[in-house]
């Protein structure tokens, strides 16, 4: 099976010139201005004579709205406004600190200012914590240790999901509140 790249799904396909096919548009000149409502022969004919496209740009309005242009720089448009809109979304990133079950008070917290970065900066933070061999006995102690560790941030933050247990890993996720 193929898959195009060129069209996602998340792309509008618009109408133009002999698709529409309804009885009736409004119609919007290239310059913005409404011209009224018109049989599509008329507006297509119209279209032709200005040497533009009719592109249906609303097709769910009574009766759908078309738009003279062109429709290559009609597609650019689009594709820029898309791009636009793509590159202000933020982005948040999951970040990860380990941590061990004899780790010494400095080590800790420069782990702790790592993550307070991590969390300014807008990133989620995924705590792990690997028990080793005989570490296993003490889950509660690890537990502990999280919880110590989760204690001492300096950013206020919100834990995303609760300390769990996967074989020998106790890991959570925290975000900035």
């Amino acid at each position: 099976m193929y898959f195009n790249r060129s069209q996602t799904s998340s792309e509008k396909k618009f109408r133009f010139n002999e698709r529409i096919r309804v009885p009736e548009v409004m119609v919007i000149d290239e310059n913005g201005e409404n011209i009224g409502v018109l049989k599509i022969a008329d507006a297509l004919a119209l279209a032709e004579s200005k040497e533009l496209d009719l592109i249906e740009v609303s097709p769910l309005a009574q009766p759908p709205v078309c738009r003279l242009t062109d429709y290559g720089k009609f597609q650019y448009q689009q594709a820029r406004s898309q791009q636009k809109a793509k590159s202000k979304v933020k982005k948040v990133e999951t970040k990860g600190v380990r941590l061990s079950f004899k780790i010494a008070q400095h080590d800790l917290e420069v782990r702790q200012k790592q993550a307070d970065k991590f969390l300014s900066q807008g990133h989620k933070v995924h705590v792990e914590l690997r028990l080793k061999g005989r570490e296993k006995a003490f889950r509660d102690k690890a537990r502990e240790v999280i919880q110590e560790f989760l204690n001492g941030l300096s950013q206020t933050h919100k834990v995303e999901s609760p300390i769990k247990q996967m074989g020998g890993t106790l890991s959570t996720l925290i975000s900035k509140q």
